[in-house]
């Protein structure tokens, strides 16, 4: 299933990470494997009508996480999907930071704790669904 990434030119989110952003959500969704490739960053460019420098910038932030091989000669490619072993420490602990100012965002917002806790939950079960789906639709001997 080919993964589609688009981005909104009106968003205040930078295409750099909207375009980063897309391509985590389809990891944790199962839609992107380890070993899948993506497009070059002249292909999504020109498919997106957008500088190829901003989605290289893009794929160099998911590199730097350690979410995406870069080489010349293949191109970009998937390093990691859900299941492929613990995260790092460093992870964790920048992950942990990021989580708690967004629901720390949500609560100044007036949005009651239960049910912050209550969405995060829904996402990520919706995720783990997703994948499981997912998985069950690949061709065999394909990860």
């Amino acid at each position: 299933m080919p993964v589609i990434i688009a981005v909104d030119l009106s968003s205040e989110t930078p295409l750099y990470q909207q375009i980063r952003d897309q391509v985590v959500e389809s990891i944790a969704h199962g839609q992107l494997r380890a070993g899948d490739p993506l497009p070059s960053t002249r292909q999504l460019a020109s498919d997106l009508g957008i500088n190829f420098h901003t989605v290289n910038k893009g794929y160099d932030v998911l590199r730097a996480e350690g979410l995406l091989r870069l080489n010349r000669k293949s191109g970009a490619m998937i390093l990691r999907d859900p299941h492929s072993g613990q995260p790092h420490a460093d992870f964790v602990g920048g992950w942990e930071a990021r989580a708690r100012t967004l629901l720390a965002e949500a609560i100044a917002h007036g949005m009651p704790p239960a049910e912050a806790v209550e969405r995060c939950q829904r996402m990520v079960a919706a995720f783990t669904t997703d994948h499981a789906q997912t998985s069950d639709n690949r061709p065999e001997g394909t990860s």
